[in-house]
């Protein structure tokens, strides 16, 4: 651990751009793990000069720069919040505007200033998101559909700006009030067991797929019902909705690669 470790374990850090890149190392360079959004904490534990790395509130870590951030230290802080259940008003994909910013877009899932004013898009407070986004399968399919249609495939991303596949189903699930951890073979721990039949999926159920030799899975997608699916995916270079009964590559490969489902909701 770096010489900075014991002032990280009391920083927290909150994200002052719309999207922030968690890196693999502290280099500017790395691969990009995942993402945090503007609004969202992260506690700080570790520090590589101007590298932070950050542990979100869904457990998730990664290395991010300072540039994006604001950091607060303290000899003890609160349980780190989620900025889902947060009630500020949380972007569902709007430009706002404030006399300190100008004019600035913000992705789903990012939170908003109190005196930023919204001048294309939605965004909406917990209390809206919460009878919006209400937590049933069918709404969450819908809006999987709506919010992320020709979203281009993006390793580590999380918003319609480009995702990978779960950080897809984490935000669909998180924006419908239900909590998943970030990667695919963590989130094929959630939830129950389901038939492995192809014609007994439900709406909302979690596909997983695995080009590992373990079988761990590697691919997630949500099933539409019967035989279909939406989900991020390389094959599709982003947004698409196959049928694994279909005859064509992309479905072929589906269903060669095809381990388990789980209901979450």
């Amino acid at each position: 651990m770096s010489s900075g470790a014991n002032r990280a374990q009391s920083a927290r850090a909150t994200i002052r751009v719309s999207i922030a890149p968690l890196l693999a190392s502290a280099v500017a360079s790395a691969i990009q793990v995942s993402q945090l959004l503007r609004g969202h904490q992260a506690d700080v534990v570790d520090v590589d000069g101007k590298w932070l790395r950050l542990r979100g509130a869904d457990g998730y870590e990664g290395w991010c720069h300072r540039g994006y951030l604001d950091v607060e230290h303290a000899i003890a802080l609160p349980p780190l919040p989620s900025a889902w259940g947060a009630e500020r008003r949380m972007s569902i994909g709007c430009t706002v505007r404030s006399a300190a910013l100008g004019s600035l877009d913000l992705p789903i899932g990012a939170l908003l200033d109190a005196d930023e004013e919204v001048t294309r898009g939605i965004a909406m407070n917990n209390r809206a998101r919460l009878r919006y986004f209400e937590p049933d399968s069918q709404s969450l399919i819908l809006r999987a559909r709506e919010l992320f249609r020709g979203t281009p495939y993006q390793w580590g991303g999380v918003t319609p700006w480009g995702a990978d596949c779960s950080g897809f189903v984490q935000t669909i699930f998180a924006l419908h009030g239900t909590q998943l951890p970030r990667d695919a073979w963590m989130q094929g721990e959630r939830g129950r067991e389901v038939s492995n039949e192809i014609i007994d999926f439900e709406a909302a159920d979690l596909l997983f797929f695995s080009d590992s030799d373990d079988g761990r899975p590697t691919h997630v997608a949500i099933s539409l019902g019967e035989t279909r699916c939406v989900h991020l995916s390389l094959a599709n270079g982003g947004f698409g909705v196959n049928a694994l009964d279909a005859d064509d590559p992309v479905a072929r490969h589906l269903r060669e690669s095809f381990r388990f489902a789980r209901r979450v909701l």
